[in-house]
């Protein structure tokens, strides 16, 4: 992957905007339990998760990977990584939270957040 640092930058502030602007959505369906599953088990809202997408940085950044869903294949989605602290939604401890986050970007500047939620291995960061 040949990628610099100033491409992911521009990428984020197109995301950025894009979130800014409500042209965004965070997929929480049958198919995305995993994004289902961090809203069920810490207190976060939409507010929550809006503040921890615009606080994204270059260095936050993992990989490109190619969309392998059928007629889909043209399509890169960006990876990403964050700690966040998040509150336990049962019991009362706050919990350093290492989560992957995995964007679409569509024309027109249309964001899906494909993947919200905790790592399961842990990321490597291409600018680290």
């Amino acid at each position: 992957m040949d990628v610099t640092i100033n491409d992911i930058e521009t990428y984020l502030s197109e995301v950025k905007d894009a979130v800014k602007n409500g042209r965004y959505r965070i997929d929480r369906n049958s198919k995305r339990q995993d994004n289902l599953n961090l809203f069920l088990d810490y207190v976060i809202d939409e507010t929550k998760a809006k503040e921890i997408l615009l606080s994204l940085t270059a260095m936050d950044f993992s990989e490109i990977l190619q969309n392998e869903h059928p007629g889909y294949e043209y399509e890169q989605l960006y990876v990403f990584g964050k700690d966040v602290t998040l509150l336990e939604r049962i019991g009362n401890a706050e919990r350093v939270v290492s989560l992957y986050i995995k964007f679409n970007k569509l024309e027109y500047c249309y964001v899906i957040v494909i993947s919200f939620h905790e790592q399961k291995y842990p990321l490597g960061y291409y600018f680290r």
